[in-house]
């Protein structure tokens, strides 16, 4: 029997957001197919989330990417309700966030979610140290405590010995550190990450996401995390939902969305990505067929990327076993299934 499927640590349920006087009734009035453009010609109110759901599993990445003006910052400030959304749920640990009243909801704030954004919002005339230990001592915590935390989680991100200085004498690389360090201070359930590396240089950016996957393979945090750039949503997530004029238009863990783009929006996305490095055998196999003789084959596992698999059936000049470590079969891959997937192909 398979165990039971855990609660997820986040669910988003059918949330919608309309800017304007009258955001209720254009909602109750909406054409399912109305266009973001057509609500704002036709009522002049603006459609930023539309019935959006989704679900958050504990210690998963779930990264929102989208271009400018998707939804997807509105979405997740609705999410924390620094937006009122205009309906829907937001439930987290099985508790309706948007029935929490401002003490429960500043709670909530303080101790089980964090968020990072891009502008870094570091206090310029407070030391390093005292802008990473600023949550624990909204919490109440004592000064050498909170010291004592904020001393840790500098060592954490990369930056001992900074705790001295101010945030000016800093490069942009060692302030989102500072901000990260912030977020990581009151050890949060939730972390809420807000296109928190798009105004890094390219080179400092790689290192931060880096950095973040380096955390969470120790730490096991929740994350939301919001971008625009899709070689920065696959590189970090664990399951993805692509957002346009307010909707999402596909979810997926980022492999299934490369080999199967929804529609030519998601399709334009992954054109560049270098699928050789990202997309592995799991998601390519088929099942055993019956002139299938697996005990013959090459075994590679499951997270072998393409990149890895092509010398494997080449020297070979076979199908290949995609196996567990502990030997148990999980599928075949074909020669065809190989090419296809190099070359950028459906799989089928």
């Amino acid at each position: 029997m398979a165990p039971p499927q855990a609660t997820p640590k986040v669910i988003c349920s059918n949330l919608w957001k309309v800017f304007g006087p009258h955001p209720r009734r254009v909602m109750n009035n909406l054409s399912p197919d109305a266009s973001k453009a057509q609500v704002l010609e036709e009522t002049g109110h603006v459609l930023a989330v539309k019935n959006v759901s989704f679900e958050v599993q504990a210690g998963e990445t779930f990264v929102v990417m989208g271009l400018s003006g998707s939804g997807k910052s509105t979405l997740v400030r609705c999410i924390t309700r620094l937006i009122e959304p205009t309906a829907g749920k937001v439930i987290i640990d099985q508790q309706d966030v948007l029935r929490l009243d401002e003490k429960e909801l500043r709670e909530l704030r303080r101790r089980k979610m964090s968020m990072v954004f891009q502008h870094f919002g570091l206090f310029p005339h407070r030391k390093v140290i005292d802008n990473v230990a600023y949550g624990l001592e909204v919490q109440g915590v004592e000064k050498t405590k909170r010291y004592a935390r904020a001393h840790e989680v500098l060592e954490l991100v990369g930056l001992k010995g900074w705790d001295n200085y101010y945030p000016g004498e800093l490069s942009g690389g060692m302030q989102q550190r500072v901000g990260l360090a912030r977020a990581l201070a009151v050890d949060p359930e939730i972390l809420i990450f807000d296109e928190p590396f798009s105004a890094l240089d390219p080179l400092i950016r790689r290192e931060m996401q880096d950095e973040l996957l380096r955390l969470q393979n120790m730490m096991k945090k929740t994350i939301i995390f919001i971008t625009h750039d899709f070689l920065e949503a696959i590189k970090l997530a664990d399951y993805l939902a692509i957002m346009k004029d307010g909707e999402v238009v596909q979810m997926g863990n980022p492999q299934n969305v490369i080999l199967h783009p929804a529609n030519d929006y998601v399709r334009d996305f992954t054109e560049d990505v270098p699928r050789s490095h990202v997309v592995t055998a799991v998601a390519i196999m088929r099942g055993v067929q019956a002139d299938d003789t697996p005990q013959d084959y090459p075994s590679v596992e499951p997270e072998t990327t393409l990149q890895e698999l092509v010398p494997i059936a080449a020297e070979r000049d076979s199908r290949l076993a995609v196996r567990r470590s502990d030997g148990e079969l999980l599928g075949v891959i074909s020669r065809r299934r190989l090419m296809l997937a190099l070359a950028g192909l459906e799989v089928s």
